[in-house]
């Protein structure tokens, strides 16, 4: 596979790329789902196949092809390097890159149990079982369960001398019941919405003891069918760490991509609000955010050891107490902005260019406790796992809805709410946040559908997160 890239990369230089480098990329993907006590469907699917770009000036070149043969990469060299070259013609300055070393590795996830390597009955039986025991809830008239594994080889190799393989191992799955009366229907999901997901192999699923919750989550869905409806005002909000996690997705992770500030990209999330010359010194929230992008995190969704330029994975600062310090950015943005590469770009499979895509964007954990937070608050609402979710093309102003909230009145929890919303402008909510819970709440959560690109790509990324209170937040907003 490395001489494929080598053939790949020699021909693109041949035909005038300044640079150019190629991935060779098979990826295996297996789904299984079941609903109602039966199984749904059963999907796996391989692909494999060899990317090329090539720069020339200003502009980059891409072609994918699955052929995997000398000539295949070859051409697919070529024609890399006659798209930049028919791009160049528009007028710019040669775009540079900014430097990395040549690094000459192997890297693999960690993993425990192969999940390719337990029996798709196995896995049947598990969505049959867990969907059959919601089923027995009250009222629930619908009931499913996912799982989801990928494995992924990739030879990466530059112009300049990098030479990388590594085997990227993804599990995860989830759950929910849906109940349905008097035309209203409430859903309560595991362990949130889309389920949670990490590099690892199957025991990720056994570890998230998908069993243990049925129950719950069936009485929950039901009980939330004759709850309260979410009051409307402002008081002070308390969210779960899922629901955290989905708000530094969107609210931080897409802003703070360095093509969306630059103004190159602006498919599917828009483009940013934060200004690149205020790096350093914007107040993007409260002394209490910290957040990183971390692609090093051990089991995290959004870990691996190199991008797919090539650039080490690393630990990034993007907040600081507060104030925005850090982006995620690729070779080329990052060299025009002046920041070092964080090794940050990825492409789906071997067939989409790569491009600038979150890592593990999450918050470092405070001092503070759930339990601490519920105590401390007179007049709040508690919020736990995302239903809705509806942010502007600058992520800026932002409504959220969760499945399922209590009210807290006088420092504990009371009745339950339905239909839970809560709006904001996203530096006024950070900077509202005033308790952070610690290490022992705290969650690598990852999401698998982060789309972005033309043709959209889907990206794995990972949030951690652990609860927090925001003071007085507009809550109940239907409209």
């Amino acid at each position: 596979m490395f001489e494929l890239s080598d053939e790949g990369v020699s021909a693109a230089l041949g035909s005038g790329a300044t640079y150019a480098d190629a991935r060779v990329v098979i990826r295996r993907e297996q789904a299984v789902s079941g609903r109602n006590g039966a199984v749904e469907g059963v999907r796996e699917t391989e692909s494999a196949g060899i990317g090329v770009r090539a720069l020339v000036g200003s502009s980059w070149g891409f072609f994918a092809t699955e052929d995997l043969t000398a000539e295949g990469a070859r051409s697919a060299g070529r024609r890399a390097a006659a798209i930049a070259l028919a791009s160049s013609t528009v007028p710019g300055p040669a775009l540079e890159l900014a430097a990395v070393p040549a690094v000459v590795d192997t890297y693999e996830t960690p993993h425990m149990e192969d999940p390719f390597e337990v029996s798709l009955t196995e896995k049947a039986e598990l969505a049959i079982a867990l969907t059959g025991a919601l089923m027995l809830g009250p009222d629930v008239t619908k009931a499913e369960a996912i799982f989801m594994f990928w494995d992924t080889e990739k030879w990466f190799v530059s112009s300049q001398g990098s030479r990388i393989h590594q085997h990227i191992v993804e599990s995860g799955g989830g759950m929910n019941a849906l109940a349905v009366k008097d035309g209203e229907s409430q859903i309560r999901s595991y362990p949130q919405s889309y389920g949670q997901f990490e590099t690892g192999g199957y025991e990720v699923i056994r570890d998230l003891a998908f069993e243990d919750h049925t129950g719950r989550l069936a009485d929950e869905a039901a009980a939330l069918l004759r709850a309260d409806h979410c009051p409307s005002g402002e008081v002070d909000l308390i969210l779960d760490g899922a629901q955290l996690s989905l708000q530094i997705h969107e609210s931080v992770g897409h802003a703070i991509e360095l093509d969306r500030i630059l103004g190159w990209e602006a498919a599917f999330a828009g483009t940013s609000f934060l200004p690149l010359e205020e790096l350093g010194s914007f107040h993007y929230g409260s002394p209490l955010m910290n957040i990183t992008a971390d692609a090093t995190i051990p089991g995290a969704l959004g870990t691996y050891g190199y991008d797919d330029e090539g650039t080490p994975a690393q630990n990034v600062p993007i907040v600081e107490e507060g104030i925005w310090v850090g982006v995620l950015s690729g070779r080329d943005s990052a060299a025009i902005a002046g920041v070092e590469p964080g090794g940050m770009v990825r492409g789906d499979g071997y067939a989409r260019m790569p491009m600038v895509r979150m890592t593990n964007v999450g918050m470092l954990p405070g001092e503070s406790s759930f339990d601490e937070m519920v105590a401390d608050t007179k007049d709040g609402i508690y919020m736990s796992v995302n239903r809705s979710w509806s942010i502007d093309d600058q992520r800026l102003n932002f409504q959220f809805g969760t499945e399922i909230a209590w009210e807290v009145k006088d420092g504990k929890l009371g009745r339950m709410l339905r239909n839970p919303t809560y709006t904001g402008i996203t530096p006024t909510f950070w900077g509202s946040m005033d308790r952070l819970a610690g290490a022992e709440e705290w969650v690598h959560w990852g999401t698998p559908n982060c789309g972005k690109g033309q043709p959209m790509q889907t990206g794995h990324t990972g949030h951690s997160a652990s609860p927090a209170r925001f003071r007085n937040v507009r809550v109940g907003v239907t409209g």
